[in-house]
């Protein structure tokens, strides 16, 4: 019987700082240097990973982490094509070591039409780990709302990168559980398509924007878009709101840290994996905790589920409800909150919970729009 096996794709996000977790030597280059070599670099083998056991059958998984050399500007400015070859020889050399199950991170899973034309180069089945993300980054939302005493049902929640397949269906998972919710994204044909969407989950108040200064409404926000640079700058959040970021490059400025202790950003999509686990890596994380991305790919291979799951620019919230069910079967959870590389303090939650604004006093307004019959309804209050 073949053991379970998974492989998972990284690649450097920061060219220097990711490098230099693998090679001291080679981080010391410019950045420029190292992404112009990048192109010409094959696939790394990172580390084994092991110790990842399934709580419901006892059973352990065997891992692998392999490195496509491409950063995501890279994987941005290069053809299409290029990235694409990169990619499915990384995927490749996942499978020459073994791996029943290839997992995509972080730009590998953005570039071109979300991993469908890299699963049909394989052998092995392909994932982007998007659907677990999803559920991680709804259930991080609603932990926050119990620490903070601030109930969802009357909090105005925002998601950033509404248009993309993450953002949508965050937004319906939590059209039922909110007060209104604020749409942010780049096309306003797709939003007003999510907002219809929305309100069949039963969302009672959606607003659709473009104007990231529309942020100051939100008591909570999801952010997920493939921007390379940050978008979320201290002046655009109210006190005491809460980011979870799910992005990576992240979205939120390492200025919103530094300025603004009333506002709290946590790290979207953190899971603890089940086992004694030991990636043999530093990817940044604590102990035993693994990006929700990885944590789907992980979660399938431990349910001998070896079929491409999540793939493409749409996700159903079918698949998210199914691989949350999956990964709590085996023993992965939320894995507590960090921001910027640091564990999130109790001092720091009683900081935000205390400069929270009182429901009613929103800053600034704009009409919600119900789609359904293409209304506006009640404004937000000044």
């Amino acid at each position: 019987m073949m053991q379970d096996s998974f492989a998972f794709i990284i690649h450097p996000l920061n060219p220097k700082r990711d490098v230099s977790r693998k090679y001291p030597a080679l981080g010391k280059l410019p950045a420029w240097l190292i992404e112009f070599l990048s192109i010409f670099y094959p696939p790394v083998f990172i580390s084994e990973i092991e110790g990842v056991q399934s709580v419901e059958t006892g059973r352990f998984l065997r891992g692998w982490f392999v490195a496509c050399p491409l950063t995501p500007n890279m994987m941005l400015r290069l053809p299409t094509p290029l990235v694409y070859r990169k990619i499915v020889q990384t995927g490749r050399l996942a499978e020459k070591l073994g791996a029943r199950i290839l997992g995509l991170g972080a730009f590998t899973s953005v570039v071109g039409d979300g991993g469908l034309t890299i699963a049909k180069q394989l052998k092995i089945p392909v994932t982007t780990g998007d659907s677990y993300t999803v559920a991680q980054a709804v259930r991080a939302i609603e932990e926050a709302a119990v620490l903070l005493e601030k109930p969802l049902a009357t909090s105005t929640v925002a998601i950033v990168g509404a248009t993309g397949a993450i953002g949508s269906v965050c937004a319906q998972l939590l059209a039922p559980l909110c007060g209104p919710m604020l749409l942010i994204g780049r096309r306003t044909e797709k939003l007003l398509e999510v907002a219809t969407a929305v309100c069949q989950q039963g969302a009672r108040q959606v607003t659709v924007s473009a104007d990231m200064a529309d942020l100051a409404q939100a008591d909570f926000i999801i952010t997920v878009t493939s921007a390379v640079e940050t978008i979320i700058e201290p002046h655009h959040l109210r006190p005491g709101a809460v980011v979870c970021d799910v992005s990576r490059p992240r979205d939120v400025s390492k200025q919103v840290a530094e300025q603004r202790p009333d506002v709290l950003v946590i790290e979207g999509g953190m899971v603890e994996v089940p086992g004694p686990v030991n990636f043999n890596f530093d990817f940044g994380f604590p102990p035993k905790m693994a990006y929700a991305c990885m944590a789907e790919t992980m979660a399938l291979a431990l349910d001998g589920n070896y079929a491409s799951f999540t793939l493409g620019k749409d996700i159903k919230l079918s698949q998210v409800q199914t691989i949350d069910t999956i990964a709590q079967r085996h023993g992965f959870k939320l894995g507590g909150f960090r921001s910027f590389e640091r564990a999130v303090t109790s001092s720091q939650i009683a900081v935000v919970r205390a400069a929270r604004i009182p429901d009613g006093n929103a800053v600034g307004a704009v009409p919600f729009l119900n789609p359904k019959t293409n209304t506006f309804v009640d404004s937000v209050k000044i």
